[in-house]
């Protein structure tokens, strides 16, 4: 018999909450296009999960949006305009994030799941403690609450992928090694940060920043369309080192029973 599982950390928005992640995406457009640019899905989407603030930064350093900031502002970009840039995006998020709250398909039936087995529920996070607290309370009245949430601020702002938001929910859970305990999330920072921790850290596809798709734009796919854009969602996941990777979340209990018996 292998190591009893005693916690699954998992990411929010695109994982168990917001599908899609769609409420960081339209905070960062707005926030770009304050300054003049409008960045695409993809550029948008590609740091996604990282401290916000580096977010920003990562986005700025790409030679399209470094080029465009160039031609519209006479200059290179400086951190005093990754600042104002990842203000406005702050500011934008506030006031948008409230009616991004819904749990995602699963996570019920998950959450139920884990409770039954003892199997203690934490939380990492992008979103600082001030988005948290609109997030949080809004997805407990709709059925989601984890036992623990730490966001950047409560580390320093050593946001991903560093490991110390994970290390924070083994101690608050009194998770006896890093080994009975597995990381979920929705991008690839949220991979790395699991490994980091050196824990199985897993992908989920569906409704995730990685697949970039709204639930009504998911579910309008043809079969062979929707295995096309899971299967490369699966290859990113697996690039950034993802341990295993999901179709959704109901394929959970499963997995942790495999690992288990192992």
């Amino acid at each position: 018999m292998g190591k009893k599982i005693e916690a699954v950390i998992f990411d929010w928005a695109g994982t168990t909450v917001d599908y899609g992640c769609l409420a960081p995406v339209q905070a960062f457009i707005t926030a770009f296009e304050e300054y003049g640019i409008t960045p695409t899905l993809a550029e948008v989407r590609e740091p996604m999960g990282m401290l916000k603030r580096d977010h920003v930064r990562t986005m700025m350093n790409m030679d399209r949006i470094r080029s465009e900031w160039k031609r519209i502002h006479g200059r290179d970009f400086t951190e005093a305009d990754v600042e104002k840039v990842y203000q406005t995006s702050e500011a934008s998020i506030l006031k948008i994030v409230h009616r991004f709250t819904d749990p995602k398909p699963h996570v019920s039936e998950t959450m139920r799941y884990l409770r039954e087995k003892g199997i203690k529920v934490g939380s990492t996070t992008g979103y600082t403690d001030e988005m948290m607290r609109i997030v949080a309370p809004a997805a407990a009245e709709k059925g989601y609450c984890p036992d623990c949430w730490f966001s950047p601020n409560s580390v320093g702002n050593f946001g991903r992928p560093y490991p110390y938001m994970i290390f924070e929910n083994l101690k608050k859970l009194e998770v006896t090694s890093v080994s009975a305990a597995v990381k979920i999330g929705d991008t690839a920072a949220d991979i790395r940060e699991g490994l980091a921790a050196g824990m199985p850290s897993l992908g989920v596809v569906e409704g995730s920043s990685v697949l970039g798709l709204t639930e009504e734009e998911y579910a309008a796919l043809s079969s062979e369309e929707k295995e096309l854009c899971c299967r490369r969602a699966e290859e990113k996941f697996l690039a950034a080192g993802a341990t295993a990777v999901l179709r959704n979340l109901s394929e959970l209990p499963a997995y942790l029973k495999k690992l288990e018996a192992k």
